[in-house]
Order: structure tokens, then C-alpha cells, then sequence
């Protein structure tokens, strides 16, 4: 895996600044991927096989919520960048925050939306985990499926939001903190939604109980993070 993920850092790279990838540029990220799934594979046996004993759920969470601190010391860094650029304008960005000639993306049109999209899917995805503690498998899975479908739909408004976009990542720092913080806000929808899916299929082969569910509530704990972040 170590492997992998150095060779996919140093494709992305080459990818960024133009160098000529090849087919065999995907391999590193299909490692990645394969590796990955046969990981998550070997821990959901182990939890359907009656080895997460109470200790092992607690190291569990206890690694998860390390894991979660990581991924928000990760997004400050991206908005230290962000508002040391917007709060003191160099000189060359125009001495304004949006620097001249960026014509910036109104607030309250699509990221409303997106907003207000991501706030429901908080509330829907809430609601399946009172449903699951309270063993009422249908609202469960009914809530679950709702806040899939507002996570699906807020990755597409957001790539409609870059088609819409007048300016690019190497405009300025405007367009380079704004496409590498939504950029990895993206990314990291994407994996919720796939983790909140495969959490939706779990409890279609009842595979969680009331006492017993500590796959998806990681999940659940993942996406609260994605809002969080979005709506700072």
C-alpha cells in the first residue's frame, strides 16, 4: 500500500505539471483501490465473524476519531492558506480578495444550494442512526438512502459549478485555494457517499444491530466531518 500511494503521489504530479502519463499510469491507483477493498473485505469478516469484541469496537473508534482529527488539521492548513491570501491581498493579486479580472462564483446561487443540500443530508443521515439504535430497520434504510442520493446530488451541482467557473487553478491564489478546497472537499464527498453506500447494502443483508453497528457509524462520523467543513 505504501508503495502504491508514493507511485500515485508522484504520477499526480507528473499529471499536474503536464509530463506525458501512459497506461500504465493507472496501475499505482488501481493498487490502491484493489488494496483497499480487500482490506475493508478482511475487517467486515472479521466483525461478521464475532471478533469485534467490545476493546477491539473501542480501539476501533479510537483509531477512526485519530484518523478524523488528521483529516481537520489537513483542511486548517488548506484554510490557513486560504484566508492568509484573503485577508491581506498582495500587492499583485490587486490589493483585493477577489484579485482583479477574477470573476468569482456568487455565494448565493449553487454553494447555497449545495449548503442547504449537504445541511439536509446531516439530518437525514442522523435520523438512520437513531433508526438503527432503535432497530427499525425500514427508516433506517429509507434515511440512509436519502442522504446517498443529497450526497450523490451535491457532487453534481458541484462539477457543474467548475463548468461554470470563468477562471482556472492557476489563476492566481483566488483560483488555486478555491480549487484545492473544494477540490478536496470533493474528493472527500466522493468517499462518503461510497462509504454511506456500502453502509445502505449492509443493512439490506441485516448484517447491523442496535448494539452492534460501529461500521456505520464511522460512516455517519465521516460525513458530519464533510459538512462541517463545507459549511466553514
Amino acid at each position: 500500500m505504501s508503495l502504491a500511494l508514493l507511485s500515485f503521489a508522484v504520477t499526480v504530479v507528473g499529471w499536474l505539471t503536464g509530463f506525458t502519463q501512459s497506461i500504465f499510469s493507472f496501475i499505482p491507483f488501481a493498487l490502491i483501490i484493489l488494496i483497499s477493498i480487500l482490506w475493508w473485505r478482511d475487517v467486515i469478516r472479521e466483525a461478521k465473524g464475532g471478533y469485534h469484541t467490545v476493546i477491539v469496537q473501542r480501539g476501533l473508534l479510537i483509531g477512526f476519531l485519530l484518523f478524523l482529527l488528521s483529516e481537520i488539521m489537513l483542511f486548517v492548513s488548506f484554510f490557513w492558506a486560504f484566508f492568509n491570501s484573503a485577508l491581506s491581498p498582495a500587492i499583485e493579486l490587486g490589493a483585493t480578495w477577489p484579485p482583479t479580472e477574477i470573476y468569482a462564483i456568487s455565494p448565493w446561487a449553487v454553494p447555497l444550494l449545495g449548503s442547504c443540500i449537504l445541511l439536509a443530508s446531516g439530518f437525514t443521515v442522523t435520523a438512520c442512526h437513531h433508526a438503527v439504535v432503535a432497530g427499525n430497520k425500514f427508516s433506517a434504510i429509507i434515511s440512509l438512502l436519502f442522504t446517498v442520493a443529497l450526497g450523490a446530488l451535491f457532487v453534481f451541482l458541484q462539477y457543474n459549478e467548475y463548468n461554470f467557473a470563468q477562471y482556472t487553478i492557476a489563476d492566481s491564489a483566488f483560483g488555486t485555494t478555491f480549487y484545492s478546497l473544494t477540490g478536496l472537499h470533493g474528493i472527500h464527498v466522493i468517499i462518503g457517499v461510497l462509504f454511506l453506500f456500502v453502509g445502505l447494502i449492509r443493512l439490506f443483508r441485516d448484517e447491523f444491530t442496535s448494539e452492534h453497528h460501529f461500521g456505520l457509524e464511522a460512516s455517519i462520523y465521516y460525513w458530519h466531518l464533510v459538512d462541517v467543513v463545507w459549511l466553514l
